[in-house]
């Protein structure tokens, strides 16, 4: 009988293994609707359950900090490689060794020390009144400094990552001092105090507020697709060879497997999913962003925003810049 008991303790046990193998836990800063098709279609394809909680990118680092090797996570997955850089930063990640991420994400959308993999991009570019700005008018985002630009600039805040890593890459290919004089002429330049967000700035260009502006692209397709009569258009600046600053600043959404993940195989199998092909374009298209695997088309939609050569600077350098990015940005007056 006792043996019995013990045969039956073992098979719950094993039982109890398996379920486990047979699921992932995500902790998400991407919206649901973003994410759970995806996850869905992994579940089809693979059976494995992806279990996911989503909630902002300070809120599930702290979690994760807090519940150290107790976490139920997998995977962090995240926007912006700051916010990637950070979690790194602060041991809540380990490094992933696979073949197949490596050759699927290019070396300057990932970590250095292979912890995260950007998985897609989203371009911060500029956006025109096409009835009161010709695109040979344009040329970089140091230009936006030049005085003929008095009046004519709208920016968003400061306070968002998005342009406080696009100066943290400025610093970058520029330095400190020079970084800091093309920010203080952007500040220069405003029509009026920055927006809370990208899509009022866009507006604000449609309405003759102002005539150009710095967005992230998928903001301008929502827009675009509810109100597509805006005299609005991209421009793709630093394309010309030779710039210190060369190529559209680029960032990602991407994620990581979690330093204390129960199962790293599962998670490090469900990220070279997230990079194939199969996955990146329904990745990408649910938020209007490019695959970050350049094997693969941008959603038709994208493409048609025409095609440009992308800063070679490491997605990483938007992290390890952020505080000297911020500091420099309080020193030059952009609120």
């Amino acid at each position: 009988m006792r043996k019995l008991f013990a045969l039956a303790a073992f098979a719950l046990a094993t039982a109890a293994g398996l379920s486990h193998a047979d699921e992932v836990v995500v902790y998400s800063a991407r919206n649901e609707q973003l994410i759970k098709p995806l996850f869905d279609a992994y579940t089809r394809k693979t059976g494995v359950a992806v279990k996911f909680v989503t909630d902002n990118e300070a809120a599930l680092l702290a979690r994760l900090k807090a519940e150290g090797d107790k976490t139920p996570a997998d995977v962090l997955m995240t926007v912006d490689a700051g916010n990637l850089w950070l979690a790194a930063q602060d041991g809540v990640l380990q490094p992933t060794h696979s073949a197949a991420l490596k050759a699927a994400i290019p070396a300057h959308l990932r970590d250095p020390g292979d912890q995260w993999f950007g998985l897609s991009v989203r371009a911060r570019t500029i956006v025109y009144n096409t009835r009161r700005v010709k695109p040979q008018d344009l040329s970089t985002y140091e230009d936006l400094a030049d005085p003929k630009w008095k009046g004519r600039l709208c920016l968003r805040s400061s306070k968002k990552v998005y342009n406080q890593s696009l100066v943290a890459t400025l610093i970058k290919a520029h330095g400190e001092e020079k970084t800091e004089s093309i920010v203080r002429g952007w500040v220069a330049n405003l029509a009026v105090p920055p927006f809370s967000d990208d899509t009022k700035a866009m507006e604000a260009v449609a309405a003759g507020q102002c005539d150009v502006t710095l967005v992230n692209t998928y903001y301008f397709g929502r827009l675009m697709a509810k109100q597509a009569e805006l005299p609005l258009a991209i421009f793709w600046p630093n394309q010309a060879p030779g710039l210190a600053y060369e190529g559209v600043h680029v960032n990602v959404s991407g994620a990581g497997v979690t330093r204390h993940a129960r199962r790293p195989d599962e998670a490090r199998k469900l990220l070279e999913w997230l990079a194939s092909p199969e996955a990146q374009s329904l990745y990408a298209d649910q938020n209007l962003e490019y695959p970050a695997n350049p094997a693969v088309p941008a959603a038709p939609a994208v493409a048609a925003w025409g095609r440009f050569k992308q800063s070679p600077i490491n997605v990483a350098e938007a992290g390890r810049l952020q505080s000297r990015a911020v500091m420099l940005m309080d020193r030059a007056g952009y609120k």
